[in-house]
């Protein structure tokens, strides 16, 4: 399974950024093999606006099976979600501590967005 999580650098040790489209990155991790690597999202993170479904459509690109972040947004969480990506949004936690979590089955996919638009 392929693991997107959010984060504002490339350290397992750095918090799950709580900003989806705006975030600096990604710490993209292989659960079959433990390897992981970091992706930049600074191009959709300066986005002057349709950050979050521009940052959702390149987790689609990434071919994630699920993203762990803070929060997400309905246009964001649309995009996912008709992928087929799983969203799992968490309120603490480093990006280790979330794996850790997600891997013992502790974190559980969210059935809707945690945020409204920014745009309503």
């Amino acid at each position: 399974m392929k693991l997107a999580i959010t984060t504002q650098n490339n350290s397992l040790d750095s918090p799950v950024d709580p900003r989806f489209g705006r975030t600096r990155g990604f710490i993209i991790l292989d659960t079959d093999n433990s390897g992981y690597e970091y992706v930049t999202n600074e191009t959709n993170m300066n986005a002057s606006s349709g950050a979050g479904i521009q940052t959702a459509q390149r987790v689609v690109d990434l071919k994630a099976d699920a993203v762990i972040t803070g929060n997400c947004g309905p246009k964001a969480f649309a995009v996912l979600n008709t992928a087929g990506i799983k969203v799992i949004t968490v309120s603490s936690g480093t990006i280790r501590e979330n794996i850790e979590k997600f891997l013992n089955g502790a974190l559980k996919p969210t059935t809707n967005p945690n945020v409204q638009s920014h745009w309503m």
